[in-house]
């Protein structure tokens, strides 16, 4: 014999097949990751203890200021991001969602991932150490340049690399310093010939620099409406699409002459 639902038994019965799908939903890992501002360091100084830039071959110049590669923090590749962790994330200036393809592009374990991304650093500094000593019209063969930054994967630290080189070796070219004293971020790939590419998480990196005493901040001209998108207040934006681009700005901020390129 079966009994009679009343109104309110049977919509109760009708909606637990919905809370269980919502309830799923929320607590369901999704394809994204959570990414937030990370560390920088200070490629003219040390980390960890260890100079980030070694020069052997040629009289390494004392620097004063700070050249910061910049980085960003996101969840691991077999972290799991529910809904709940999308939405309460998605409006946070300080957080960014992303596809997680678009953070972990390669490889299917942590394992893969994190030899990927040591294999692209390699690649960067190589690279940086190429475009370095072509700008200053310098041999590899007479000149060694080791660079080491421990922990941190990928490329977008190259253009800075350079940079380091650059002021570690020649500093402006007459007797100053690229950075002029100042605390100079930024981020961008570069390839052998000097010029630099784009990367992501750009709006978070601003606020790692400026976090981190930047006052300008160096980036792919192709990113300066996303590095404005949440522009820290105090922080200078440099578009820069070419080696000889960076360092003309840098010396033009240091000397107070000539036009700097805003985005």
């Amino acid at each position: 014999m079966l009994s009679r639902l009343t109104r309110p038994q049977a919509l109760a019965v009708c909606a637990l097949p919905v809370v269980a799908l919502l309830a799923t939903a929320v607590f369901a890992p999704l394809p994204f990751s959570v990414a937030q501002p990370g560390m920088t360091a200070n490629v003219l100084g040390e980390n960890q203890g260890t100079a980030v830039i070694t020069v052997s071959g040629a009289a390494a110049r004392r620097t004063s200021g700070q050249l910061r590669m910049t980085t960003i923090e996101a969840t691991g590749p077999d972290a799991r991001v529910s809904l709940g962790d999308v939405f309460g994330n998605w409006f946070r200036t300080d957080r960014a969602v992303m596809p997680r393809d678009s953070v972990y592009p390669s490889g299917d374990t942590v394992k893969e991932i994190e030899k990927h991304n040591e294999a692209q650093m390699q690649q960067s500094q190589d690279a940086a150490t190429q475009a370095a000593l072509k700008y200053l019209g310098l041999s590899a063969g007479k000149v060694k340049v080791t660079l080491k930054l421990a922990d941190v994967g990928g490329p977008s630290a190259g253009l800075l690399f350079t940079l380091g080189i650059i002021d570690k070796l020649d500093g402006d070219g007459s007797g100053g310093d690229l950075t002029g004293g100042r605390t100079i971020a930024g981020t961008g790939t570069i390839d052998g010939a000097g010029k630099v590419g784009a990367v992501g998480g750009v709006a978070l990196k601003t606020q790692a620099a400026r976090r981190d005493g930047a006052t300008v901040f160096l980036v792919p001209k192709a990113e300066c409406a996303d590095a404005k998108a949440e522009l820290p207040k105090g922080l200078r934006l440099v578009p820069v699409t070419t080696l000889d681009g960076a360092v003309d700005s840098l010396v033009s901020l240091e000397k107070g002459k000539g036009a700097v390129p805003s985005c």
